[in-house]
């Protein structure tokens, strides 16, 4: 059903985290496969990869990689983005009655305060995104990344929460 993506570069314990919190989706067969694209690392992400049985790209073009995706939808997250409990039905639940893009909605106790807000700009992948391969395939071009492909979906709001890879960086400082 769905193919998890991630971009890389030098996150492996974030990476790590984050395949661990796809494993309950991976059991009850949401989860296809996983695809690590890499910036370069130099860290261990690769072994993490590997570990968790993800196709890790060192040289890819993006609209080759959605084509050969396993899943009919594409789940896009950052590195240390973590879904919480409850993700898994709310995203079998959409993938079965819609064919709309989505976002998760950030957990409560992780939101940005107001001033952070104001200072800093998140990514448009802190909140992941979960779309239809078809839809991704239209919009792709040669060249672009996960971070471009989501700025061009107009997703609508999942009940389901994440923690953003954010503030699982920002505890670690």
């Amino acid at each position: 059903m769905l193919t998890v993506m991630l971009e890389c570069n030098d996150d492996e314990a974030e990476l790590a985290q984050t395949l661990a919190a796809l494993v309950p989706a991976a059991v009850d067969g949401l989860v296809r496969d996983v695809v690590v694209l890499d910036h370069g690392s130099r860290d261990g992400s690769a072994d993490v990869a590997d570990a968790a049985g993800c196709r890790f790209l060192t040289d890819w073009d993006l609209p080759e990689v959605i084509a050969a995706a396993r899943g009919e939808w594409l789940l896009l997250l950052e590195p240390g983005a973590r879904p919480l409990n409850g993700w898994v039905e709310a995203v079998a639940e959409h993938v079965s009655t819609s064919k709309a893009a989505v976002r998760f909605s950030v957990a409560r106790d992780h939101r940005r305060t107001f001033l952070q807000r104001l200072i800093g700009k998140g990514t448009v992948l802190e909140e992941g995104l979960l779309m239809p391969k078809g839809q991704a395939g239209a919009t792709m071009r040669s060249g672009m990344g996960l971070e471009q492909l989501a700025t061009a979906a107009r997703p609508r709001r999942l009940v389901a929460e994440i923690v953003p890879a954010w503030a699982v960086r920002d505890k670690r400082q």
